[in-house]
């Protein structure tokens, strides 16, 4: 017996699509711009996280975070901007994928700000040493970093941000009901001799001696 097809009933096209949803504002329409103003610049500059998106040579997508203290990422100028590459588990997933595919998007986040600003341009894996002992932190420069040639900026709303209330301590869960994520990756790995207790001393360990 065929399998039932799990969503029967798609969009097809992008003029099926805006039957659905309509036209975007000319407000929406005019608010990208192609370089980083004195606006994009300050929030960039107290902005301590953002994701990363990227995508290998099949388009084959990949979402990775990065946080720091605000200012973290570097502005060169108005069109070229580099993220410090910080010690991680070593999968460099962004930066393999951008060696392959050179397309990239970036969503910067401020605490308690329920507006973001997104960019999108092209990356590169970047290894100047004098680029990269600006980015120095207790005396440890990273390894690498991903310089971005800017090539959209524009502001997004708060709507998620108020959908979600995620900045509002009042709905945030109880730290016991929140997932573990040691027992999460133990589950996941499968390693004989390995168990929760374990991998959380692991991590433990890693959060504190191995942040730089």
């Amino acid at each position: 017996m065929e399998a039932k097809p799990a969503f029967p009933n798609t969009v097809k096209t992008i003029k099926e699509l805006r039957e659905i949803t309509g036209q975007p504002s000319k407000l929406v329409n005019n608010k990208v711009i192609s370089y980083v103003d004195e606006h994009c610049r300050d929030f960039i500059a107290k902005s301590p996280f953002l994701t990363i998106s990227t995508a290998d040579e099949s388009g084959f997508c990949d979402v990775s975070p990065r946080g720091d203290t605000a200012g973290f990422v570097h502005m060169l100028n108005k069109s070229q901007l580099i993220i410090p590459e910080r010690p991680g588990n070593k999968r460099m997933d962004s930066m393999r994928n951008i060696l392959m595919n050179p397309n990239i998007g970036l969503l910067f986040l401020i605490p308690g700000l329920g507006e973001t600003l997104r960019v999108n341009g092209k990356a590169s894996v970047v290894r100047d040493e004098e680029l990269l002992e600006k980015m120095a932190v207790n005396g440890k420069r990273p390894l690498l970093g991903i310089g971005v040639d800017i090539e959209e900026c524009f502001i997004h709303c708060s709507k998620a941000f108020h959908r979600s209330e995620l900045w509002n301590p009042e709905t945030w869960a109880n730290k016991e009901d929140l997932p573990k994520g040691a027992k999460i990756l133990a589950t996941h790995a499968k390693l004989s001799n390995v168990d929760e207790e374990a991998i959380g001393k692991l991590l433990e360990k890693s959060y504190r001696e191995n942040l730089y």
